[in-house]
């Protein structure tokens, strides 16, 4: 299954229920690099986080308004230094200056100007992420400027949003799931791909501190061969998931995920590794998943990511955003969530401890029975600071 096209550009113009969004021309595009040291590391079945990076993106016109972004940078650890270089030194010189009228205007002018480069280098990832970042800032900078709210600037009429927590690690699970009821969490993701016999019992342990009637989905990131993957859905299938999560690498063959969909009991979800239009169109097109998850902080942004929305839900599949990062891409999220989710769409919430996440989504704090509210601030609702963002966090020689 083809995971990268680059070079395409979304087909979306400005929205026609929308002024021009950006009749000023921008004056500043910055990256701030920020690392948390965990206290906890974060384990996949493809390695261990040490540490949680954030890549911040502020963007601000010629007149001093301003709006933030966030791209994707978890692994390797030293990608977000790349990233953040790449937002200032390749992207900042094609927009600062440029006559833009909307996001979108943006994101096709840097995708566009970016595309024999990412042909060059082979880093079609990095560039998408980088461009994520600034097209998140230029919503979040538009929707400061009308005075509303992100979720009401995309045309949506409720701040709530449905969420469940993520990232849940493969030791003791069930206490895991114990302490995050606690904090108002009702669904819940666990982390497999560690051995058949731990992932069962784990899942069964995870069901048993959940309760019946609790919605539990699984995460395999990409950690099975297709005979593993089969073998695992038939296990897990009594267990009453909502979803298996990349049991299969991104870029096996749509018969390969097709063949698993008509064996698994379990439904399949993935999409958060695609990357352009054209890779979405074949995931979509493979009907071997019913949960499409792709990641607005790793390719697409709010403008990529709204065409593709509607595309999902046009094809009578389920869209819950994927999202493993700080605040900033996080209420990014949720915000294009609740404006063009469904009813079935869930937010994913990294249950893993992350200030640079809980103290840059203040909704986070009044989550109750699953949901959280987002409230009228314009744009994103929060303007991070990075004095008490770096206090929290310590440099690493040499980086």
């Amino acid at each position: 299954m083809n995971t990268t096209d680059r070079g395409n550009t979304p087909s979306s113009a400005a929205p026609a229920d929308r002024p021009a969004a950006l009749p000023r021309r921008i004056a500043r595009v910055d990256a701030h690099v920020l690392r948390w040291p965990v206290q906890e590391p974060v384990r996949t079945s493809f390695g261990t986080m040490l540490d949680r990076p954030a890549v911040l993106v502020r963007v601000e016109d010629e007149d001093g308004a301003f709006g933030w972004g966030e791209a994707w940078c978890n692994f390797p650890a030293c990608g977000a230094e790349h990233r953040a270089r790449l937002v200032e030194t390749l992207l900042a010189p094609l927009l600062v200056g440029a006559d833009l009228d909307h996001p979108a205007r943006a994101f096709e002018l840097l995708t566009r100007r970016t595309a024999v480069l990412v042909l060059q280098t082979g880093e079609p990832g990095p560039v998408a992420q980088a461009i994520a970042g600034v097209d998140t800032a230029l919503h979040d900078l538009a929707a400061r400027r009308a005075g509303l709210p992100l979720w009401r600037w995309l045309g949506g009429d409720s701040d709530r949003v449905a969420a469940y927590a993520s990232g849940i690690n493969p030791d003791r699970p069930g206490r895991a799931v114990e302490a995050l009821q606690a904090q108002g969490h009702t669904r819940f993701k666990l982390k497999v791909g560690f051995g058949a016999a731990r992932d069962r019992a784990n899942v069964a342990e995870l069901r048993a501190a959940a309760g019946p009637q609790a919605a539990l989905m699984v995460d395999a990131n990409q950690a099975w061969d297709l005979p593993e993957a089969v073998s695992m859905a038939e296990a897990l299938g009594g267990a009453g998931l909502a979803w298996l999560e990349e049991p299969l690498r991104a870029d096996r063959p749509a018969e390969e995920w097709r063949q698993l969909a008509a064996a698994s009991p379990v439904p399949l979800a993935a999409g958060e590794n695609c990357i352009g239009e054209a890779a979405y169109e074949a995931l979509i097109a493979s009907r071997a998943v019913a949960v499409v998850q792709p990641d607005l902080a790793k390719w697409g942004g709010l403008s990529g990511l709204r065409p593709l929305v509607a595309r999902i839900h046009a094809a009578g599949l389920r869209w819950c955003p994927h999202y493993l990062g700080a605040g900033v891409g996080l209420l990014a999220s949720a915000h294009l969530l609740a404006a063009l989710g469904r009813p079935d769409g869930l937010l994913e919430v990294d249950s893993n401890e992350n200030p640079l996440r809980s103290l840059l989504a203040p909704p986070l704090q009044a989550l109750a029975g699953g949901e959280l509210a987002l409230g009228d601030a314009p744009g994103l609702g929060v303007e991070p600071d990075l004095a008490a963002c770096r206090a929290l966090c310590v440099s690493r020689a040499g980086v």
